[in-house]
């Protein structure tokens, strides 16, 4: 069976949350750092990475996916502007704790974000597990990584979800840790400053390396790679985000160095030519599908 890796090699067209700057916050110290570092050609990246702008991942409605085998990692892709009886519908399943966490959201815009991505959550679950979305209930780590609350015959559904800016990723699969986190590329957040704060100093230097039309994807490519795979382990920022390092430069394999980075597989996603993302799932030789949600009756 073909594999996403063989299908998309390298990267294809990619809660805990994207750390701001703290306002106020002292300068960032800054360091020289002195490392080799791999150089591409720049016409070999761009050719690449037209082709893959291209071949982005295959992102359609798929009601056949709530059918989840346990080699399996489902992927969906879910835009958040939804009408106002969606979120009413939405609003309707959620719990009481995530209604609270719902008000606290000064603009509109981003609580009515949290709920349609919850709603969502909340209806894909429901599939999975044959129950209704607002019979769901949800337990929390150390961290605050929710898990589906599940009943003692269940094979336990695992999931993640993580929202940028309009555009929400949600993961499924069974019996297996997962992480997945997307952002949309914003090349005024894609600053040196911010990559030597958070970044190890081998991604700082690559990311150094790069044209200056690369750095931004780059950036982004480097933040959800590590965001997922912090996800994945569910301890939160307790991992320091210098103590283990991925791949970044566009057009190139992706790959994560860390302790355990033989537990854990990274793949590349591209669910909108503005925006990447990334899966990090325990174990291997399972495989990504795709799906785009969509609200009943749109």
């Amino acid at each position: 069976m073909e594999t996403f890796r063989q299908k998309h090699p390298g990267y294809g067209p990619l809660e805990v949350l994207l750390l701001p700057v703290p306002k106020g916050s002292a300068k960032f110290q800054k360091e020289t750092l002195w490392a080799s570092v791999p150089r591409y050609s720049r016409s070999s990246i761009e050719s690449h990475r037209i082709t893959l702008m291209s071949d982005l991942n295959s992102w359609a409605p798929n009601t056949e996916m709530c059918e989840l085998g346990d080699s399996e990692i489902h992927v969906w892709r879910a835009y958040l502007d939804s009408q106002e009886a969606v979120l009413h519908r939405f609003e309707t399943t959620l719990s009481s704790d995530e209604k609270a966490r719902a008000n606290r959201f000064h603009f509109p815009r981003d609580r009515n974000g949290f709920v349609a991505a919850r709603g969502v959550l909340r209806e894909l679950l429901a599939k999975y597990v044959g129950r209704g979305p607002r019979g769901l209930q949800f337990d929390y780590g150390p961290q605050g990584k929710p898990s589906l609350r599940a009943n003692p015959e269940e094979n336990s559904v695992q999931f993640n979800v993580s929202h940028s800016h309009g555009l929400a990723l949600l993961a499924f699969a069974r019996g297996r840790h997962l992480g997945v986190d997307v952002e949309l590329i914003r090349p005024e957040f894609a600053v040196d400053e911010i990559a030597d704060r958070y970044f190890s100093p081998e991604e700082a230097m690559e990311l150094r390396g790069l044209p200056p039309s690369l750095r931004a994807e780059a950036f982004f490519l480097c933040w959800t790679r590590k965001e997922a795979y912090i996800k994945a382990r569910g301890e939160g920022l307790h991992i320091p985000l210098g103590s283990f390092h991925v791949s970044l430069t566009p057009g190139q394999p992706e790959r994560l160095e860390s302790a355990d980075s033989s537990r854990w597989s990274l793949y590349s996603l591209r669910p909108d030519p503005r925006y990447v993302g990334a899966l990090v799932g325990e174990g291997g030789g399972w495989r990504v599908r795709y799906g785009e949600w969509k609200s009943d009756g749109s």
